[in-house]
């Protein structure tokens, strides 16, 4: 965001407003000089208590169940998994390791991912190598990606809060480099888009697929990703770099699901469960996985976004008039990016996290979805 926008509650605070309960996670700061990754004034937010109790309606068409196949255990899995809470912060979230748990379950119990590949950082481990520093994540992202030669499924998820800031090399089309901030990043400095792809998505080889899965503020093309998919278009835009720098794989295929667009705010909620804090996009993937089974791309894709839409009518200002008085814009938006373009209603969501998903790099699919 720019220097001179303001998030919507705020706006609320600001004008002695008070309509119904609401927090707002707000950071506003200026960067420490000694950290390279922190340029110009940031700013975002992670919501909590969006509002009322929500709905999830099925996809149109019927769809398998997630139960381990013989063939899925013959391939490498590896996931790494990151929730950083803030705990000494002020900015804190609380839904953060919430999302990594229920995250580790949905990849052991419906992907046969095994608990010793699973890699988990956050603000309890015991082990300090464990703790979601810049250092910390930074040496995981290696090791994601470390001896990779063909035939791995790989997962990085990250769930924390999430930064913008000026792009002074001109790959971004917006004029923005997103990042992700580990728990240390006053001190230590942000982790970067270009980082993150330089690290986990260009090394990747013919055969090895990642998943990312980003649920913070500002996070829509954090891996930089080739191709967006525009559900209002029904088409893949073209996000490459207008510098000409290179960010695609070595031959391998990354798609990533973002909570929000990079201009956007990610929710840290509790009024989908009634008790627990979990990030909204989170805990609306997992759900939808575990109850619906083999949805495709495109079907996930809707159903979120449904949901995500009635959290946003039913959220903290039941009003149109208000809405419109401070700027209220929707909360989530779900980005879907990938390294190609491929048909979103043709296969399903699970299939790269269960097989070598060799049968979309086959395909010399157009542009336009069908």
């Amino acid at each position: 965001m720019d220097t001179k926008s303001e998030c919507w509650c705020c706006k609320i605070k600001n004008n002695h407003t008070k309509l119904t309960p609401f927090k707002c996670k707000c950071i506003k700061f200026k960067p420490s000089s000694s950290s390279s990754s922190d340029v110009g004034a940031l700013h975002t937010s992670r919501d909590d208590e969006l509002g009322a109790e929500m709905e999830l309606r099925p996809p149109p068409s019927p769809m398998k169940s997630l139960s381990s196949s013989a063939s899925d255990t013959g391939l490498r899995k590896r996931a790494l998994l990151c929730g950083v809470s803030y705990k000494n912060w002020k900015h804190r979230l609380h839904g953060t390791v919430n999302d990594v748990l229920n995250m580790q379950d949905l990849l052991i119990n419906h992907f046969s991912y095994l608990k010793q590949n699973i890699r988990i950082l956050t603000e309890d481990e015991a082990n300090p190598e464990r703790i979601p520093t810049k250092k910390n994540i930074q040496s995981s992202l290696k090791w994601l990606v470390e001896d990779c030669y063909g035939g791995e499924s790989l997962v990085f998820y990250f769930s924390g809060h999430g930064l913008r800031q000026p792009d002074f090399a001109m790959d971004e089309l917006d004029g923005y480099d997103e990042t992700i901030c580990p728990v240390d990043f006053l001190e230590e400095g942000m982790i970067s888009d270009n980082e993150i792809n330089a690290t986990i998505v260009s090394p990747l080889r013919s055969g090895v697929n990642l998943h990312a899965i980003v649920d913070a503020c500002h996070s829509g093309t954090i891996l930089d990703l080739a191709y967006v998919y525009d559900r209002t278009r029904d088409e893949w835009i073209d996000n490459r770099p207008p510098s000409g720098a290179s960010k695609a794989t070595s031959g391998g295929l990354a798609i990533s699901l973002s909570a929000c667009g990079d201009d956007q705010f990610a929710a840290d909620t509790s009024i989908l469960t009634g008790k627990s804090m979990n990030g909204a996009m989170t805990f609306i993937l997992i759900d939808l996985i575990k109850t619906y089974g083999n949805v495709t791309y495109g079907h996930l894709l809707d159903c979120m976004h449904n949901a995500v839409e009635k959290a946003n009518k039913r959220g903290c200002i039941a009003f149109p008039f208000f809405r419109r008085l401070f700027g209220y814009k929707q909360i989530q938006v779900t980005l879907l990016l990938s390294t190609l373009h491929f048909l979103l209603y043709l296969f399903p969501s699970n299939s790269i996290l269960t097989s070598n998903f060799e049968h979309v790099n086959k395909i010399n699919s157009p542009t336009k979805l069908y």
